[in-house]
C-alpha cells in the first residue's frame, strides 16, 4: 500500500512524525513524506528509514488566495504522480489543501490530523481575525467532506469541529498527542537545589512566555536563588517577544536564555519543574510530553491541549490563562514544598507510559487509517 504524509515543515516529519513513518514502513508500506521546504539532512534521515521525500509548494503562513490556489495545484500534481492509496495530512494548510487536492485526485482514503487550532479560533479576535476565522471554518468544512477520518489530539478541538459542523462525530477520532518515545526521553530524578523552572516553546506571547517572565520576576524578589530557563528560538510571528527584551532580562538574571537547541534532554534533566502557560491553541504540547517522560512535574495553563497533560495535584497544577499571579502561586508551591517535586515527577512518568507512549499512539493511528 502507498501512504503519503503531508506536513508544513520538513523537520517536523522527523521530530514529530518520524516514529509514525517508521511504523508504516515496518508494516511493509511504501511511504512518501512531503513538505514545502527542502532539508538535505531530513531527506537523508528519511532515506535511511526507507521513506521517500518530496517537496511541494505551500505558503505556510500567508493569506494570499492566489498563492493558496497555487498550493492546491502543486499538491494535486504531486499526488497525481505518487498515486497513493492513503493520504494523511497535518497542520492547517496541508490538512485543508492536501485533503482538497487528494479528493480531486480520487484518493480512496484521505485523512487529517488536527494538531491544534492555533490563533484562528481565538475568541478574542478583531473583525479581520473573525473574518479569517469564518473563511478557515468554511474551508475546513469543504476539506473534511473529502476525509475518511479526522484525528484530534485533544477533546476540546474535537468538540469545536463537531459543534461548527466541520466534521461529524462518526468521522472524528481522538489520539493522545503525537506521543513521546519513552525510551529516548528516559527518567532522571528532578533536581531540587536550586529549584529550576523550565519553559520550552516558541518565543511568542501566546505561549504564555510573558506570563512566565512576570511570575519569575515576582518570585525572584523573595527567592533569588531560583532559576528560570527559557528555551526556544527567536520568532518572526506577530506575537513574537523581542530579542532585545529577552536579552536584557537574561543580563538582569530574571531568566537564563539558552536559545534554540537540537536536544532538549540535558535542559530537562537539570530542571525541577516544566512550565507552559500557553493559550496558543495547542494540540498536545510535545515539550510537555518530553518533560513528563523524563519525570518532571508540570505547571500548565488550563487551556485546550494543555489541560489534558495534568492530573491536578498528582503530577502538577493547572493555572488560569493570562494570570501571572496565579502562575507564580503555583510555582511557589514547589519552592515552599520541594518534597512535591520527585513524587509528582514520578507520576508524570507513569502517565507518559500509560497514555503518551508513541508506540501506543502509532497503533491507534494505524488502526484508524486501516493500514
Amino acid at each position: 500500500m502507498k501512504i503519503l504524509v503531508i506536513g508544513s515543515k520538513s523537520l517536523s516529519l522527523v521530530t514529530f512524525r518520524g516514529s509514525m513513518l517508521q511504523a508504516f514502513r515496518e508494516r511493509g508500506h511504501e511511504v512518501t513524506a512531503m513538505a514545502p521546504d527542502y532539508n538535505a539532512e531530513v531527506e537523508s534521515t528519511l532515506a535511511d528509514w526507507g521513506v521517500h521525500y518530496k517537496t511541494v509548494f505551500i505558503d505556510r503562513t500567508g493569506t494570499n488566495l492566489f498563492r493558496d490556489f497555487r498550493a492546491v495545484r502543486s499538491l494535486y500534481k504531486a499526488i497525481k504522480r505518487i498515486q497513493p492509496d492513503v493520504v494523511l495530512s497535518y497542520t492547517i494548510k496541508p490538512v485543508i489543501y492536501g485533503s482538497i487536492a487528494a479528493g480531486w485526485c480520487g484518493v480512496k482514503s484521505i485523512n487529517s490530523m488536527v494538531t491544534g487550532l492555533g490563533w484562528g479560533f481565538n475568541k478574542e479576535l478583531n473583525w479581520k481575525g473573525r473574518l479569517i476565522r469564518n473563511i478557515i471554518i468554511r474551508m475546513y468544512r469543504y476539506a473534511a467532506k473529502q476525509n475518511s477520518a479526522v484525528i484530534f489530539q485533544n477533546p476540546d478541538d474535537q468538540q469545536v469541529f463537531i459543534d461548527e459542523g466541520i466534521v461529524p462525530g462518526s468521522k472524528s477520532y481522538r489520539i493522545y498527542g503525537s506521543g513521546v518515545d519513552i525510551n529516548h526521553y528516559t527518567y532522571s530524578p528532578p533536581l531540587e537545589d536550586p529549584i529550576r523552572f523550565l519553559f520550552i516553546g516558541r518565543l511568542i506571547r501566546e505561549k504564555g512566555l510573558l506570563d512566565f517572565i512576570e511570575a519569575c520576576k515576582k518570585l525572584k524578589q523573595t527567592y533569588p536563588e531560583i532559576e528560570c530557563d527559557v528555551l526556544g528560538g527567536f520568532d518572526t510571528n506577530p506575537g513574537a517577544v523581542s530579542k532585545e527584551l529577552l536579552t536584557r532580562l537574561n543580563k538582569e538574571n530574571v531568566i537564563t536564555l539558552p536559545g534554540r537547541v537540537d536536544d532538549v534532554r540535558p535542559y530537562i534533566r537539570r530542571a525541577s519543574v516544566f512550565v507552559l502557560p500557553s493559550y496558543y491553541g495547542e494540540g498536545t504540547p510535545r515539550t510537555a510530553l518530553e518533560s513528563m517522560a523524563m519525570g518532571r512535574p508540570l505547571i500548565m495553563a488550563d487551556s485546550p491541549g494543555c489541560r489534558e497533560t495534568v492530573a491536578e495535584g498528582e503530577n502538577g497544577f493547572l493555572v488560569p490563562v493570562k494570570d501571572p499571579v496565579a502562575l507564580a502561586g503555583a510555582m511557589e508551591k514547589f519552592i515552599k514544598n520541594p518534597g512535591l517535586i520527585v513524587p509528582m515527577g514520578k507520576r508524570s512518568r507513569e502517565i507518559a507510559e500509560e497514555k503518551y507512549d508513541v508506540r501506543k499512539v502509532n497503533r491507534d493511528i494505524i488502526r484508524i487509517l486501516g493500514v
